[in-house]
């Protein structure tokens, strides 16, 4: 298909230095997007269903299906510098703007629905300590959740920059807690625990091998889903060569905690011991290493996480509609900025609809059964856009 009359999004002069994102914020935005609630739940969703040699097998083809996605975003960063917004303007130029328009779409819908569960999430997990929150769709819950939407809102507006260190800084706390949990249970490992049924095989339920492999798989794909955020923020980096970069660092970060926290819990419980715990399941792990105090501190940094991912979300949900207004392919108005350079109109329209099913979720039978029902619509929405890059003609 000829791509010469496509409107493309391209970078603008009038990104002024000020705006400009250095390596160091472009690769926290990738962790930041990439790690929220599910790394807190990695040990008993993988020991759910499969076994250790399972869980090695599943992260290896996982890790070779991601490297791909990151050196096809590394190509296209250097073939194609002057597409910006990662993969719509991908989708645009190699396909059209039909297809363009269907992936903005798509990825913005994902981003948004998924705040809305983030939202839930934060107050759920608070119930922990706070139990009027329930399940996080509480009237209180929603309150709460309604002012923190619109806190992460203002600061935004504030402007990009400012919002990416306060991104950095969550991003660090966050982390923090994942790094101490995984040297702690590094030192306390059993190798005994780990090849009590080292391939599964023990447990009927779990069928073969390969039935444990596929499990796994559901669960690896999901915790990757934001690997392409420093491409989204391309028309703001400082340096064209530092999108490559960050996404790079942050998909071996993120690769190499997703793979010891599940791997060195199964070290600690055996599979099924895992498999019958409650999420967050790494605060049951690190509490039958240190006590209690170790679940306190998994819930809290799981509040920490997930406020970070809601705020890197944010700044995602509102780049790409702001990017395709400009060009034409969405409504003009979501094209215009705040004299900061912030895309203020698709930042408010986004968040009015995360508000509006925050309050949905006070009514919803759905929301009532589980505090992370918006995900599967979240997660149909990004099976569009996401295989596009990949398919460049």
């Amino acid at each position: 298909m000829s791509t010469t009359e496509v409107n493309i999004p391209i970078r603008e002069a009038a990104t002024t230095a000020s705006t400009k994102l250095k390596l160091g914020s472009l690769t926290e935005l990738v962790i930041g997007s990439m790690v929220g609630s599910g790394v807190f739940s990695l040990p008993q969703n993988m020991a759910a269903g499969a076994g250790p040699l399972a869980v090695l097998i599943g992260w290896a083809i996982t890790a070779l299906g991601m490297l791909a996605l990151v050196f096809v975003y590394q190509s296209l960063a250097v073939r194609r510098p002057e597409l910006d917004a990662g993969p719509y303007a991908y989708a645009k130029a190699g396909f059209g703007p039909f297809v363009g328009f269907n992936s903005a779409w798509g990825y913005w819908i994902s981003a948004w629905v998924g705040n809305v569960s983030y939202a839930v999430i934060v107050f759920s997990a608070l119930s922990y300590f706070f139990p009027a929150f329930g399940d996080g769709n509480t009237w209180q819950a929603v309150l709460g959740a309604s002012i923190l939407l619109w806190i992460i809102h203002f600061l935004v507006l504030a402007g990009i920059c400012q919002a990416a260190i306060v991104n950095t800084i969550v991003t660090a706390a966050k982390i923090a807690p994942v790094v101490l949990f995984v040297g702690v249970v590094a030192v306390a490992f059993k190798l005994n625990v780990w090849t009590l049924d080292f391939s599964g095989l023990g447990n009927a339920s779990l069928g073969s091998v390969a039935a444990q492999v596929r499990s796994t798989m559901l669960v690896t794909l999901w915790v990757f889903i934001g690997i392409e955020g420093a491409s989204v923020f391309s028309a703001r980096a400082e340096r064209r060569k530092d999108i490559a970069t960050a996404t790079v660092l942050g998909f071996f970060t993120c690769l190499a905690l997703y793979a010891l926290v599940s791997l060195l819990s199964l070290g600690i419980l055996s599979q099924p011991d895992l498999a019958a715990l409650k999420n967050p399941s790494m605060a049951g792990v690190l509490e039958a290493v240190v006590g209690p105090w170790g679940a306190v501190l998994i819930n809290l940094a799981l509040v920490v996480s997930v406020v970070g991912a809601f705020l890197s979300w944010t700044l995602l949900a509102a780049e790409i509609p702001h990017v395709a207004g400009k060009d034409g392919t969405m409504p003009k108005f979501f094209g215009r900025e705040s004299d900061r350079g912030v895309p203020s109109t698709s930042l408010l329209i986004t968040n009015l609809l995360v508000q509006a099913f925050l309050v949905v979720t006070l009514f919803a039978q759905s929301t009532r059964r589980s505090s992370t029902s918006p995900r599967p619509l979240s997660s149909c929405h990004t099976f569009f856009p996401e295989p596009l890059p990949p398919s460049w003609p």
